[in-house]
Parts: C-alpha cells; structure tokens; sequence
C-alpha cells in the first residue's frame, strides 16, 4: 500500500495481489461452485467469490467455470484476486471517541453532527474519512468496514469491521437480528406504557428524502420502554430488531409521538402548558432529534464470545432530561 500525505489529508491507493490455494473435499461433491467456494475460503462473502468467478480471478483445474457448475471433489482451486480500493474517499483528521479497538473490530462513540458517509454536500470531514486516517487498511472494505449506520445527528455507538472475516461476520449478524442495539430517546407527548411497533417503512411518496410507514415498505420492528415521565415528554428505552432508515424516528412519529427536536418528523415545537422558562428555552433550543445509542451488543468474529459496550448520553440529551425533571418536580410542588 502506498500513502501520500497532504498536511491533514491523505490520499489512500491500494491495489493488494491475494492468493490463496485449496482442494475441495470428496464430502463436497456435487455441491455448486459458488457454495463450495464460500465453506473454503470462509473469509469472503459469498457474492464477493460469484464476483471473482465471473472476473476469473479464481480457477479450478485452471478453469474458469461459472458459479452454478456442481463440483466433483478432488479440484485444485486457485483464487488470486486484488483486492482493490472499495472508494475514492480521502483519509483525513477527524474528530471522534474510538471505545473499543483489537484487530477486528472499532466502536466508536459517534459524536452529534458527524456524517458517517461521504456524499453529495459531504465529500469530507465524515467519520468514513476519519475511520481511513486512522486506520488505512479499511480502503480494503465495503464503506471502509461500517456495517450499519447513525444518522447525522444522533450519536452513539457504531461498530466497524476490520477485517474481510470480521465483515462477514457482522453482516451476518446483522442479518440474523443477533446484534443488539438499544438507544436512548425522549419523545413528545406521555406514553403509559411500552411496546412493540411493527409497520413497514420504504421511501416517502412525495418527499424522497424522508421515510415513511406504508404497506409497500420492508418490515420493521422496534421494542420501546418507558425510563420517565414527565408533564408532556417520556424519556423511553427503544430496541431495533431490525435497521431501516429512520426507523426509531419514523416509527415513534408514526404513533404521533415523534422525537424532541425531529426537524423531518417532530413537526412544529410543543411546549407544556405552564412550563418553566429554562425548559421552553431548552426545548426551543434543541435543533436535533434526542436520540442516543446507548448500548452495543454482538458476537465477537475472532471468539465469538458476547462482547457489549455503553455509551453515556451526551450533555445536550442530559440538559434536556435535567430541564424535564425540574419541571416535573415544580409541577408537583404547586
């Protein structure tokens, strides 16, 4: 790997040969290729291999042959392929909290305001630019290793691959729902109790920046509990089982309990009848949606023992809860 700096910035190009060698089984025999690849090299995902079979930078009996083919037992199979740069993104300084680190995995306590991906009106200052500053391997991996995502302003906690093996894993994980990711969040209006949203959520129909509950959207399931209440806000625990876009957001509005702050989905600023002035001044000073990830759990990829992580709520969301609490407690003393 060859890296030139630039002050802050650096420019990351990667262009690695891998080789790798093996014999398929006798067992395996009449198994289709790309199956047979996946148990042999279990490293790469299985899309990756289809992807080398059709490049043909992986041979059997120095053959191509096509993922579907069924495999005798006893073939020689050669795999040499490059692993090129996933992105032209560009490595640089940036600022955020790294909780956890070995030779897989990063968790990092995202901070509010940081983007997670480079895009349009975001080509740099992203934590995608910042995980490659600091750790430049990651231009090997699809989106530098991240494997699920945190919008721009909720913070908290988001675990990054660093290894091929270590992707899979994760995705995998992810797949199969065994990743536990449990947020912290303070919502308008009182809920008397928790529960379970289960509404599919696609693309809004209209406006295409935004997500929406509609039959034609993919499942989604979020778990919420109630931590406190206060005059007109509850402080709740929120569980994904599964990760669309917005979906906490989304679905939490969609029982017309939309988060504080919510510009896309919160609608206009509610203040409780007869409120203080710290909290009206706090709630029409809070400018993002009070979302925090607060606690991380999955299977380790290199010993797949239990491993979890907690983040504590940032200042903004503590202000807040801080405020509510206040009130409450004037609220009772009348």
């Amino acid at each position: 790997m060859t890296v030139t700096m630039d002050e802050d910035h650096e420019t990351v190009s990667a262009n690695t040969a891998h080789a790798e060698a093996a014999i398929v089984p006798e067992e395996m025999a009449g198994m289709r290729l790309d199956r047979a690849l996946a148990a042999l090299f279990p490293a790469y995902s299985r899309a990756r291999l289809q992807q080398w079979l059709r490049e043909g930078m992986i041979l059997i009996d120095g053959e191509c042959l096509p993922a579907r083919a069924a495999v005798r037992g006893g073939e020689h199979v050669e795999l040499r392929a490059q692993l090129a740069e996933e992105t032209s993104w560009q490595a640089e300084k940036v600022g955020f909290r790294i909780v956890y680190e070995d030779e897989a995995l990063i968790v990092v306590d995202k901070p509010v305001g940081l983007t997670v991906h480079p895009g349009a009106g975001n080509p740099s200052g992203t934590l995608v630019n910042g995980l490659l500053y600091h750790a430049p391997e990651l231009v090997h991996l699809p989106r530098a290793g991240i494997v699920h995502r945190l919008d721009k302003d909720t913070s908290g906690l988001l675990v990054v691959a660093r290894t091929l093996e270590a992707h899979k894993s994760l995705v995998e994980q992810l797949q199969a729902r065994t990743v536990g990711r449990e947020y912290e969040a303070v919502v308008c209006g009182v809920l008397t109790a928790g529960g379970t949203i289960n509404e599919p959520i696609g693309r809004h129909p209209t406006a295409r920046t935004r997500m929406a509950v509609h039959e034609r959207g993919k499942p989604a399931v979020t778990h919420y509990r109630v931590i406190e209440r206060y005059a007109a806000h509850t402080y709740v625990r929120v569980k994904l089982e599964t990760g669309r876009t917005h979906q906490i957001r989304v679905h939490m509005a969609h029982l017309r309990h939309p988060l504080v702050g919510d510009q896309d989905y919160g609608g206009r600023l509610r203040l409780p009848a007869g409120c203080s002035a710290r909290l009206r001044e706090v709630l029409a000073g809070f400018a993002r949606q009070a979302l925090h990830a607060a606690r991380l759990t999955l299977r380790h990829p290199v010993d797949d023992a239990e491993r979890e992580w907690i983040a504590p709520l940032p200042a903004d969301i503590e202000g807040l809860i801080d405020a509510l609490r206040a009130d409450q407690e004037a609220l009772r003393a009348r």
